[in-house]
């Protein structure tokens, strides 16, 4: 097993595995998160790291609803030159749907490829299962420009676990390992409220008979901010939190989160009083 391996899986104490996120784009729905240079970015991921995060998960295309294209050749100079000064350090993920893009970035060091598209297109699968690499295979209906204009299902979470076990399982099939394999249930990509609401009830669903891993990316998505009546971005951390305190108790493996130093503090205080409350009883 490759020494990273581990960090696919929760922590032997429950919590979820960190991962930052380091937007290389000037569009991002989190205006906080929106890094315009390759320092910006740089300096960014290692604030991450010091506050604990286990993987950084790098990207150069927003995908929030109605996002506009991002060709490969401009995403890559976004997001190369982070990678190349980060992978030495520290497990790195590409957040792309591109295969080029994710080409260059496995070259440059990346350890993970995370396809918001859930490797809708083959030649990604092939590249995946070529380099060994790690994968997270998220559900999205449509693309970013799309994607909201029909969030109705007959049942969400069947329908979204058939489509995330059917792709993985064939990974599997073909001899890719699947402790290398994260599923995201893609909260906010084609879905309303009642929507998300069910699917971050159903973690067991998504795991399937081989038990992969599940990622949440809920980090100040629109839904809480409906939820909470916060409009603005800036003022969703605490809705963020109560998401992370529900991925704990769940068995999330991993959390991709804007605000590392929160969850860190978050859960820190949460196993001292786990660990108390056993103490007293």
């Amino acid at each position: 097993m490759a020494e990273w391996e581990e960090t696919l899986r929760r922590h032997p104490n429950g919590q979820p595995r960190l991962m930052g996120v380091v937007n290389a784009t000037p569009d991002s729905f989190h205006r906080a998160s929106r890094q315009q240079t390759t320092e910006d970015a740089y300096d960014a991921a290692q604030s991450h790291i010091k506050n604990g995060a286990d993987w950084i998960d790098v990207g150069g295309e927003s995908t929030r609803p109605d996002a506009a294209y991002v060709s490969p050749e401009v995403e890559a100079k976004r997001v190369i030159p982070v990678i190349q000064k980060l992978s030495s350090q520290h497990p790195i993920s590409i957040d792309t749907r591109n295969v080029a893009t994710a080409t260059k970035a496995l070259d440059a060091g990346a350890l993970m490829v995370n396809d918001v598209s859930g490797l809708r297109d083959p030649a990604m699968m092939d590249l995946i299962i070529e380099r060994g690499a790690a994968v997270c295979i998220m559900h999205m209906r449509g693309d970013p420009s799309t994607m909201q204009h029909n969030t109705k299902y007959e049942n969400v979470v069947e329908e979204v676990a058939s489509k995330l076990l059917g792709t993985a399982d064939e990974m599997r099939d073909i001899g890719h390992p699947h402790q290398r394999i994260l599923l995201d249930p893609g909260i906010g990509f084609g879905k309303g409220d009642s929507e998300n609401l069910a699917l971050l009830s159903a973690v067991d669903e998504l795991r399937g008979e081989c038990d992969y891993g599940v990622l949440w990316g809920t980090s100040r998505k629109s839904f809480i901010g409906r939820l909470c009546s916060r409009p603005d971005t800036d003022d969703r951390l605490p809705g963020t939190l109560a998401t992370a305190a529900t991925a704990m108790e769940l068995g999330v493996d991993v959390l991709r989160v804007h605000d590392i130093a929160a969850h860190s503090d978050f859960f820190l205080i949460k196993r001292h009083l786990q660990m108390a409350r056993r103490g007293y009883a």
